[in-house]
């Protein structure tokens, strides 16, 4: 059983049933003055670019980076979505697929223009696959790799460019599958890894220059992507949330420059018990996985569902 999303395609960032609009979440703690956006009183609003931005978490931040003042650049390889996404927060639409050698620092360069400028970049743009690793193809496993890792690679490396030294802000959103891995999605897992690497180093040869690398790491995201690829979503934990809980997190994590989110927090504890521990930890793993197959008859367990306007996605 396989299934891999293609950027560009139905599914490719999943889709879910439309909902009422959503009022993106506030920080709950001051932020410094100094971060916050522009608020109409003459201070200049922050820019931001958000790849993977046609549904999902990427429609979601883009609401949330609105709701808080900024100017919004959103890329996808889906112009139809894109719009969508643009007619609703007034982000503007920039249609690509950073597969394509070069596109990565065009799409940079078109949202720095388009903006004058930019502060942050999210790298959301991501896919799945399900399966054994040995049944992957080349083309698959390029696939993977080519979006989950070397398109954000490249689009941060553009940006550093026009990133302003003591204010600029990359974001990668990474999934709890690079932290402990994922039986069934080796490779999958693998990228995940390798970005939060990328985003681990970078933060250090960044850190003399003051831009910020923020980690954001979701765990298991309410969609449809499990439907989708023949294998329901079988644990009783964790429990899907809603994608707009993490865009929240990634507009927080921008205003106080944190270093490393995971959403929901309590999932940091599986994944510090698994590098502490990780005997105990698969013990645990495979007992969590028997019992929420038996407590859902082998079914998906129950899901948060999401408020949001657009399609829902699997947290990249």
């Amino acid at each position: 059983m396989r299934h891999l999303t293609r950027p560009g395609e139905p599914g490719s960032y999943l889709d879910g049933k439309n909902g009422p609009a959503w009022d993106p979440p506030r920080p709950r703690l001051p932020v410094r003055p100094e971060d916050l956006p522009g608020n109409g009183s003459g201070a200049e609003k922050r820019k931001v670019l958000i790849t993977g931005g046609s549904s999902g978490i990427g429609a979601a931040a883009a609401q949330a980076f609105t709701g808080r003042g900024f100017r919004v650049a959103i890329t996808g390889s889906d112009q139809v979505a894109l719009d969508r996404v643009s007619g609703v927060t007034g982000a503007v639409a920039i249609a690509g697929d950073l597969r394509e050698p070069g596109r990565p620092r065009r799409v940079v360069e078109a949202a720095s223009a388009a903006l004058d400028g930019l502060d942050v970049v999210v790298s959301n743009a991501g896919i799945g696959w399900s399966g054994s690793f040995g049944s992957m193809t080349d083309e698959e496993i390029d696939a993977l790799l080519d979006v989950n890792l070397r398109a954000s690679a490249h689009v941060a490396r553009a940006a550093l460019a026009h990133l302003r030294p003591g204010t600029g802000h990359l974001v990668f959103v990474g999934s709890i599958a690079g932290l402990i891995g994922v039986a069934g999605e080796a490779w999958y897992s693998a990228t995940k890894a390798g970005l939060g690497m990328l985003a681990d180093v970078l933060r250090a040869e960044l850190r003399s220059a003051g831009i910020g690398v923020t980690l954001l790491v979701p765990g298991v995201v309410d969609t449809p992507f499990f439907d989708r690829r023949n294998v329901p979503y079988q644990r009783q934990f964790p429990r899907p949330i809603a994608a707009e809980l993490v865009a929240g997190a990634i507009v927080e994590a921008v205003e106080r420059r944190t270093e490393t989110v995971i959403v929901p927090g309590w999932l940091g504890w599986p994944a510090r018990l698994k590098g502490g521990l990780p005997g105990l930890y698969r013990m645990l793993e495979g007992r969590f996985d028997r019992e929420g197959r038996r407590l859902h008859g082998g079914k998906r367990a129950p899901a948060v569902g999401s408020p949001g306007p657009w399609p829902r996605n699997a947290g990249a």
